[in-house]
């Protein structure tokens, strides 16, 4: 049976910045909660991030990519440099999918870490740009399908894919 790497938030648990959850009332993943395939991560806490904890973005908008290359860090909007728990995050993430040979991820769209489609584009003004998250990034570098809460129905399309229904 595949499995799937999800945001805990999507989940209920209450491990966002702002002490709060998002989540999903999305009936395939809760089907798949019950049939035991989701396996919860929160990148930020996972990095060592408290819950609160003050919000970050990307400076600049650069995304994800950039900050695994190096030329752009997350930030508060007190200026606090908050990169090494993103990447720490994002690496605990990528060795979670690695054991559990997962291939597939469904995390929080907008997300400094999990964004899959858009970051915030780091003026604090809650504008959104195009581009990915931290995690979202490290692990699509390494082969894994990352999806939105929006794109569960795609994620299952894909998941028939990997594991045809009987």
């Amino acid at each position: 049976m595949e499995r799937i790497l999800v945001s805990a938030c999507l989940l209920g648990r209450r491990v966002r910045f702002d002490g709060g959850a998002k989540t999903s009332g999305d009936a395939l993943l809760a089907e798949w909660r019950a049939q035991g395939r989701l396996i919860p991560v929160c990148p930020e806490v996972d990095g060592g991030l408290p819950v609160p904890r003050p919000p970050a973005e990307i400076e600049d908008g650069a995304g994800g990519p950039a900050v695994l290359a190096g030329t752009a860090r997350v930030l508060t909007p007190q200026g606090a440099d908050v990169t090494a728990a993103y990447l720490a995050g994002a690496e605990q993430a990528l060795a979670t999918a690695q054991r559990y040979g997962l291939r597939i991820a469904i995390l929080k769209e907008g997300s400094p870490s999990c964004g899959a489609l858009t970051v915030h584009d780091g003026t604090f003004r809650g504008h959104k740009i195009p581009g990915q998250g931290v995690t979202t990034a490290l692990l699509t570098t390494h082969g894994i399908h990352v999806f939105t809460e929006a794109q569960i129905p795609d994620a299952a399309t894909y998941l028939n894919t990997l594991e045809p229904p009987q």
